[in-house]
């Protein structure tokens, strides 16, 4: 292969989903920061456009998610939607995919709600010292219906896991890689530089070993799966004939304290 197959190179960009190869890497960024990354239709189409690519390129061997230098994701546009699950990624095209490739979340600033659930469809997360993460679903009369429900339990000891379900409350950097979630915290602006680091370090070794060591431990760990999204589809169904559920959007796009009912 030659030089210039990998030297950087910007392969697209459009006003919420940018897309360059730096090396063997790709860095796909997230770039609606005036709505804080949330995840609407032409968002979730750019990511998995981005993955579909990285994914079908042989000579990509790692890839990075982020959201820019000040923020990672809100999770969903409650006001627009996130459109619907795509055929190879699912929701927001990146949380059901199957990629055989390595995948690092670079996290500055806030990951709340389903940008939590993008960190946890990743296979490594480096996080900047003011990263924040959050699923607060329960505050918005919703559940956490992108993979949060298993894979928070699957990533860090159950105990927390519910804690972090339940009460919707915030952790910082440090706490999270306490707990096992985060594998590097760096200085505030570095996610994205470490995070490159780190996947270069990867895609220095034969990529034939990393993909079969890659797909041999994810096999083990998403044996359960199937079961994780029937207990979603459940627990969804239940609260989107709530109105609860109403309230909480409702209070979310109003800027003010929800009033529960119960039901």
């Amino acid at each position: 292969m030659s030089d210039a197959c990998v030297r950087d190179n910007p392969l697209m960009s459009s006003d919420v989903v940018q897309v360059e190869q730096r090396g063997r890497v790709t860095v796909v960024t997230i770039t609606r920061e005036e709505k804080r990354n949330a995840v609407n239709a032409d968002v979730a189409a750019g990511i998995d456009a981005a993955f579909n690519d990285f994914e079908d390129d042989p000579d990509q061997w790692v890839a990075i998610i982020t959201g820019g230098p000040n923020l990672f994701c809100a999770g969903t546009d409650l006001k627009d939607g996130p459109g619907r699950g795509t055929e190879r990624g699912g929701e927001y095209g990146i949380i059901r995919r199957r990629l055989t490739k390595p995948l690092i979340a670079a996290v500055e600033g806030l990951a709340f709600g389903g940008g939590f659930e993008i960190c946890m469809a990743s296979d490594m997360v480096v996080a900047a010292a003011d990263a924040r993460f959050a699923l607060p679903e329960v505050r918005r009369g919703v559940i956490a219906n992108s993979g949060a429900l298993f894979r928070t339990a699957r990533l860090v000891p159950p105990n927390i896991a519910k804690e972090l379900l339940l009460t919707g409350a915030e952790i910082g950097a440090s706490r999270a890689a306490e707990i096992g979630f985060v594998n590097r915290v760096v200085e505030k602006g570095s996610a994205l530089t470490e995070a490159v680091s780190l996947a270069e370090t990867i895609a220095a070794n034969s990529p034939t070993s990393v993909q079969q060591t890659l797909q041999a431990v994810n096999s083990l760990l998403s044996g359960t799966d199937d079961e994780g999204w029937s207990a979603t589809v459940r627990g969804q169904a239940a609260v989107m004939e709530s109105d609860d559920m109403k309230e909480g959007v409702a209070a979310f796009l109003q800027k003010r304290d929800p009033t529960w009912l119960g039901r």
